[in-house]
């Protein structure tokens, strides 16, 4: 009788013996980006630099596929866009770093949507900057865990008021929180807790360092080296701001490995354009090092964006140091991810960036060649051939007009456009080529959406419209204190239509702090209000009735002084209240 049984009992499952026999499906990695703010690609004592601590950089540095010839936007925003999309960043409407032209287009698909697509946990700890409010944030494009400060840097207009590296106010899933401890620790220190909590699922993790951008700070454990080894002030504080980074990267990676993440980790390294230390030691003729380039951030010369790329994934075999020479670029991280990790990827717009993914995989592979474009447009519109530089290979055209062969002159000293007729006018056809299909994406503004996801939202001058001819927008701290004048609209799209109020702050409004003005005026479209004001007023509210639609909000205050001078309010509270009565 035992013997029916038992194979009645293996006749009844089938599906159970061959599962066992089959390969377990591999886990899908971690993946986190880390990229740091205005380090240039010789800030790296791996390559080259003779005074700058990095020992972990060059640890990573040693264990990664290395990307020698990889390229960034010149500034902070247009990077941040191109990585989170894969696209050039003038298509996702980004193409400054204040002045309206931060925000990214809501219907651009990005990474982190991507990864959250595909079942993984997403998370952001550090600088954004492509967006501070609805639909543009962190939380509106992918995170579901968001740790940030607005703005392009601490102390600008949309920052918490005074934060100064140190105990500082962030953005927490929406929220203004206070959390101890020096800025680039904080980042690290949460991204840590992040990864021991308990998961069933793999994470996706950005750590975006403000540090070392301006305003430099630092510890001065971290500064007092350089002081010694006889950098000034400002300079062995920039220092010290990536020689703090990279503590907290030898500390994350030493908790990874504690964890037991580390195998299964992809790790990529970055920074997001070329170094800031031309600007510090322009008047002072202070020596620095720039592995050799031409220029500094905001600059078409190679110096302004050509930045490290490390990959290192233990269980991707991605662990012996190897330079990849290849001419590649910030969009083409998105598509590698897709394609190394074999993720999918939802429907979005067109991707201008490859996968790198065959040369990660094969040491032998090459990429095939092509023409990439770099433009510094902190403009209304972007101006053509303007700080411009077309990329291929072998040469680079800077602004239409000199050439270079970056392989004979890598630091750009020779023009020989005069040489070579024939290959200039290849390039500037491939640049029309590539400015024509930007022209409509030139044309786009993207609004902020009030009475949606964020409500109420408050408005800083960082993202007035400004328009060619009128001074800069409102952007930092110190201009604000010393109210300076100056206004523009605020883009916006009136998400739903109905009752509204909207008040106007010469500071920002949890200060609570008088305005000293005697009067507002409100600008909505075509509707227009006043209203008079006592000096100690904190702020000038307005209730109207808006209808749904794209529009432009302006406002103006009136200084007490004999010229009753008048200037745009630093900030505008917009909270939604009711449908209209016929709704």
């Amino acid at each position: 009788m035992k013997t029916p049984i038992l194979i009645a009992l293996l006749l009844a499952c089938p599906a159970t013996i061959t599962t066992a026999a089959e390969p377990a499906e591999p886990a899908k990695p971690n993946v986190v980006i880390i990229m740091t703010d205005d380090q240039g690609y010789g800030e790296i004592a791996a390559h080259g630099n003779p005074i700058i601590q990095t020992p972990h950089m060059d640890a990573l540095h040693a264990e990664s596929v290395r990307f020698t010839d990889f390229h960034v936007d010149p500034t902070c925003s247009p990077t941040r866009a191109a990585l989170a999309t894969g696209r050039y960043s003038t298509r996702t409407g980004v193409w400054h770093t204040i002045n309206g032209r931060t925000m990214i287009n809501p219907d651009e698909l990005t990474l982190a949507e991507v990864f959250k697509a595909n079942g993984y946990d997403t998370s952001l700890f550090g600088k954004w900057h492509i967006g501070d409010n609805y639909p543009c944030r962190p939380e509106d494009k992918g995170y579901d865990h968001a740790l940030w400060h607005p703005g392009g840097a601490m102390s600008h207009a949309s920052d918490y008021w005074e934060n100064d590296y140190y105990d500082d106010h962030y953005k927490l899933n929406g929220e203004w929180t206070q959390i101890e401890g020096y800025c680039t620790d904080v980042w690290f220190d949460q991204a840590i807790r992040y990864i021991e909590q308990p998961r069933d699922r793999p994470f996706f993790m950005s750590i975006h360092t403000n540090a070392p951008h301006d305003p430099w700070i630092v510890p001065e454990s971290y500064s007092d080296p350089y002081l010694e080894a006889g950098l000034s002030e400002t300079m062995a504080i920039f220092y010290g701001m990536i020689t703090c980074i990279d503590d907290n990267l030898g500390r994350f990676r030493a908790r990874l490995e504690e964890l037991g993440l580390a195998e299964n980790t992809l790790l990529v390294f970055m920074t997001d354009n070329g170094t800031t230390a031309g600007w510090i030691t322009f008047r002072s003729g202070e020596p620095y090092y720039n592995a050799g380039m031409r220029g500094w951030k905001s600059s078409a010369y190679e110096g302004g964006h050509r930045v490290p790329l490390f990959w290192h994934w233990p269980n991707g075999g991605l662990t012996t140091g190897r330079d990849v020479p290849d001419l590649t670029a910030h969009f083409d991280i998105l598509p590698t991810l897709v394609d190394l990790l074999k993720l999918k990827k939802p429907a979005g717009p067109p991707l201008d960036g490859i996968s790198l993914a065959p040369v990660l995989r094969e040491p032998e592979a090459t990429l095939p060649g092509r023409t990439l474009f770099v433009h510094v447009q902190r403009a209304y519109l972007p101006p053509k051939w303007i700080n411009s530089a077309v990329m291929t290979p072998r040469w680079r055209l800077i602004d239409g007009r000199e050439l270079y062969d970056i392989k004979a002159d890598p630091g750009q000293g020779h023009d020989i456009a005069a040489q070579h007729p024939e290959t200039v006018a290849h390039l500037r056809a491939e640049y029309e080529a590539w400015w024509r299909s930007l022209e409509t994406d030139m044309k786009q503004t993207v609004r902020y959406g009030i009475g949606g996801g964020e409500n109420p939202m408050t408005l800083s001058g960082h993202d007035w419209l400004i328009k060619p001819g009128e001074r800069d927008a409102i952007w930092n701290q110190g201009q604000i204190r010393r109210g300076e004048v100056a206004n523009g609209p605020w883009a916006v799209n009136v998400e739903r239509a109905g009752s509204y109020e909207i008040s106007l702050h010469r500071w920002a409004p949890y200060l609570d702090k008088p305005m000293g003005m005697i009067g507002a005026r409100l600008r909505i479209g075509d509707l227009i209000e006043t209203q008079s004001l006592e000096q100690d007023d904190t702020g000038a509210t307005f209730r109207v009735q808006l209808e749904a639609g794209p529009t432009t909000i302006k406002t103006w205050l009136q200084n007490p002084g004999p010229q009753r001078a008048e200037q745009g309010a630093y900030y505008l509270r917009v909270h939604y209240l009711e449908p209209t009565a016929s709704d």
